[in-house]
């Protein structure tokens, strides 16, 4: 397995997936808890919103829970790609691990 394959399956992207898919979760309990503190508001629109909102709300955890498994799938394939690459090519792995530390010590250094 080469790093550019390697490189492709982790990615920052990856990362800001995992944060958004936290804070939705927190925007739908939010959204909840909304909706229940207001059941007791009168009126047919405010029903009828609240089961607009309600059914959004159920369509946005479904597809986020499809998400969360999208992306815990390829997070596990990508650290079975890194197990498999280090043990077939340690010495280059040990390289890498070099370079990156230079790298992020460099940037570290000029602050």
């Amino acid at each position: 397995m080469s790093t550019k394959n390697l490189s492709a399956e982790t990615s920052p992207a990856d990362v800001t997936k995992a944060q958004l898919i936290h804070d939705f979760k927190v925007v739908v309990a939010d959204a909840e808890a909304l909706l229940k503190a207001t059941a007791g508001q009168g009126g047919e629109a405010m029903a009828s919103a609240r089961a607009k909102v309600l059914e959004s709300l159920e369509t946005a955890k479904a597809k986020m829970i499809d998400a969360e498994q999208a992306l815990l799938v390829k997070t596990k394939a990508a650290a079975k790609a890194t197990d498999e690459y280090v043990h077939v090519h340690p010495w280059q792995s040990i390289g890498i691990a070099a370079a990156v530390g230079v790298v992020v010590g460099l940037l570290i250094g000029r602050r």
